[in-house]
């Protein structure tokens, strides 16, 4: 192994790029005429191992691009292919389909996943590549865009093409927007789903891009959460829904959280005006609340009483909401498929 090592690190770089722009070329060619999964994974593969080489190496990101550009077109390629398996696949389980039949095994069935050496994890990766327009599977190719990020606007359009503001105005918003996070789990020899598990994300630019701002009254008052690592980041949403960050309180969450840079274990609230609209009942809040945290992402109703102790008066609207509450109009798939 020493000796492999040697010899690799031993070759000059200009020949080490050489070789393997000439493998990534032979790899393309092949992978025009590739007909067969077994043929597309090896091909696959290869591209995400010339790719991982020539970053060890630093063989220049023109080489690492095209490299990266290989791969994603074979997992594209891939992911056609064991559709076209699992289509296949269904019509023989079933004895071709014919109406009242089982699923029964059948001599010849078409190999598993695992009979063809691919992952559950890199079949669903690749499924979702072929699932794409061509446009949006190249722009992934070339390092435009990922999957990941993909997926978040998607899923972010959805739920604004699905749910509409309430047509009214409204003097108290209570905010918990579902915060884009730059932590994308896209390395590796292929991209993966990043942490957008829970529920659909939003970038900072889709949601100023949402016309809060044409339900507030002249006079109103935002109680926004964010998270420590968005808490600068947050500004300009603030700006775009037409408020002025004032004050904040912060959750406590007694339990910690794992995180970057420390163990994390609050998160803010942040009070934002618009116009006038200082508290109708002057009660000063303790401005930490240590409250222990229960499931993911879901605030104390703690917080929500003190809103409503504090503003008393006027419509109130709960922003990207998980469910309904008394005398509060809800924004949020989760609460309109609750009410549904």
């Amino acid at each position: 192994m020493t000796t492999l090592v040697k010899a690799r690190s031993s070759v000059p770089a200009h020949v080490a790029k050489d070789r393997v722009v000439q493998r990534l070329h032979e790899a393309e060619k092949a992978l025009r005429v590739a007909a067969g999964i077994d043929q597309v994974r090896l091909i696959m593969d290869a591209a995400a191992a010339q790719e991982v080489f020539a970053k060890r190496q630093r063989l220049g990101e023109d080489v690492i691009a095209y490299a990266h550009t290989i791969k994603i077109r074979a997992l594209a390629r891939l992911g056609e292919l064991l559709r076209d398996l699992e289509k296949r696949s269904t019509k023989h389980s079933t004895g071709g389909g014919s109406k009242g039949s089982t699923r029964t095994p059948l001599l010849g069935a078409p190999p598993t996943l695992a009979d063809l050496g691919i992952s559950k994890k890199v079949a669903s990766v690749a499924q979702q590549l072929a699932a794409l327009p061509a446009s949006t599977r190249e722009a992934i190719a070339q390092r435009e865009t990922t999957i990941a990020q993909v997926r978040r606007e998607t899923k972010a359009a959805e739920l604004r093409r699905t749910i509409n503001l309430p047509d009214a105005k409204f003097r108290v918003l209570y905010a918990d927007p579902p915060w884009a996070y730059n932590d994308k789990a896209d390395a590796g020899s292929v991209q993966s789903g990043g942490a957008e598990i829970h529920y659909p994300s939003m970038s900072i630019a889709q949601l100023c891009d949402m016309p809060i701002v044409s339900v507030c009254e002249d006079n109103a008052v935002l109680f926004l959460w964010v998270t420590s690592p968005l808490l600068f980041e947050c500004a300009p949403v603030i700006k775009a829904w037409g408020f002025t960050y004032k004050a904040s309180f912060v959750w406590d969450k007694v339990k910690h959280n794992m995180g970057h840079y420390n163990s994390v274990r609050h998160e803010f609230l942040l009070i934002c005006t618009r116009g006038s609209c200082t508290p109708d009942h002057v009660q000063l809040f303790d401005s930490v609340q240590s409250i222990e945290k229960t499931l993911h992402s879901t605030k104390p109703e703690e917080f929500r009483n003190i809103i409503d102790v504090l503003y008393p008066h006027g419509k109130r609207l709960e922003l990207f909401a998980r469910r309904q509450v008394t005398n509060w109009a809800a924004y949020g798939n989760e609460a309109m498929a609750a009410s549904a």
